[in-house]
C-alpha cells in the first residue's frame, strides 16, 4: 500500500535540515525500490524549503510508523506532526516520473 507523507518543517529548522540532509538521503536510498516519489516542498521561489512530500509502499501503517520514527529528520526534530494518507495512483505519470508498470 502506498502511503503519502506530508512532512512540514518546524519553524527555525533550516540549518538543522541542511546538517542532517546526508543522513536523511541515505535513509531514503534504502527504500528506493519501494519509493513512488520523494522530494522537498519549497516556497514559490523554489529555493526556500518548507518540508517534504514522500510516497513509499509499506505493508502496513505500523511499518510506516516504525520507519518514520527512525527517519533522520524526524529524530532530529526537523518535522512537525506528519499528515499521512494512503495513495491510490489512478493516473499514469507523464512528466517527471518513469512510466507506471503495466
Amino acid at each position: 500500500m502506498i502511503f503519502t507523507m506530508l512532512l512540514m518543517d518546524r519553524p527555525g529548522t533550516a540549518d538543522l535540515r541542511v546538517q542532517v540532509r546526508p543522513e536523511h538521503r541515505a535513509y531514503l536510498a534504502k527504500m528506493a525500490d519501494r519509493m513512488a516519489f520523494a522530494g522537498p516542498l519549497t516556497s514559490e521561489d523554489g529555493k526556500t524549503t518548507l518540508g517534504s512530500l514522500i510516497a513509499i509502499d509499506f505493508p502496513s501503517r505500523a511499518d510506516l510508523d516504525a520507519w518514520l520514527s527512525d527517519e533522520p529528520y524526524t529524530k532530529a526534530g526537523v518535522y512537525e506532526k506528519p499528515v499521512i494518507h494512503v495513495f491510490n495512483n489512478m493516473w499514469q505519470q507523464k512528466v517527471g516520473f518513469p512510466p507506471a508498470p503495466q
